[in-house]
């Protein structure tokens, strides 16, 4: 009997979870080759949360690094296992917020310039026929940084731990030690500003013509 594709979804998000768990419990009784495994499974989480946040490749690399190191080192207090992802992205949160406001310090001091803001595209792209594509996104992701630069601090995490990181609501809650309730508030408050970016819109539109 073939089952509905919402049950095989189902299905295979709890063979993921228990898979995971199993690691989990593995890793926290000592077995690094059961952590690695775990660094696999999320390694390309970890970074593309950390990138969104710094919008530079190198910090983002350097960040997942010391974010799994903090994870490794941590796992024992870890109590559920069943709840690591919603932990190890409490740690990275916790890490890029310390990122972010270290440097802002140093950006007071002027030892970074603007041009550290975000990653400079490569002077050869404008010879590629993708280069048009290119200053698109680049432009695009200018205009959602500044937007997200006029949110309020748990609306930008909110925002960005649904739909970049892509976690569901109670895991949300759980990172930001907040109720369900908070967090959909906030969510639909930071939608509604997005909604009202007209800048943005139109490079939505020009992208997909």
């Amino acid at each position: 009997m073939t089952l509905p594709d919402h049950e095989q979804c189902r299905a295979q998000t709890s063979g993921t979870e228990s898979h995971v768990t199993s690691l989990v419990e593995k890793a926290r009784a000592g077995s690094a080759a059961a952590f690695e495994q775990l660094v696999n499974l999320y390694q390309d989480k970890i970074f593309r949360m950390t990138y969104y946040r710094t919008r530079s490749r190198m910090d983002a690399e350097d960040l997942m690094q010391e974010i799994f190191i903090k994870a490794f080192k941590n796992l024992p207090k870890l109590r559920k296992s069943e709840m690591f992802q919603a932990w190890l992205f409490s740690i990275a949160v916790n890490r890029v917020r310390d990122f972010q406001r270290k440097k802002k310090v140093l950006s007071l001091f002027g030892t970074l310039s603007e041009a550290d803001e975000f990653d400079q595209p490569d002077a050869s792209t404008l010879d590629n026929p993708d280069a048009l594509n290119h200053l698109i996104r680049q432009d695009f992701w200018r205009h959602v940084s500044l937007l997200l630069d006029k949110l309020s601090r748990l609306e930008r995490e909110v925002f960005l731990l649904r739909f970049m990181d892509h976690l569901r609501i109670a895991e949300i809650a759980q990172v930001l030690n907040r109720s369900e309730s908070t967090v959909k508030t906030h969510l639909y408050r930071a939608l509604k500003k997005f909604k009202e970016e007209q800048a943005l819109h139109k490079l939505l539109e020009v992208g997909a013509s």
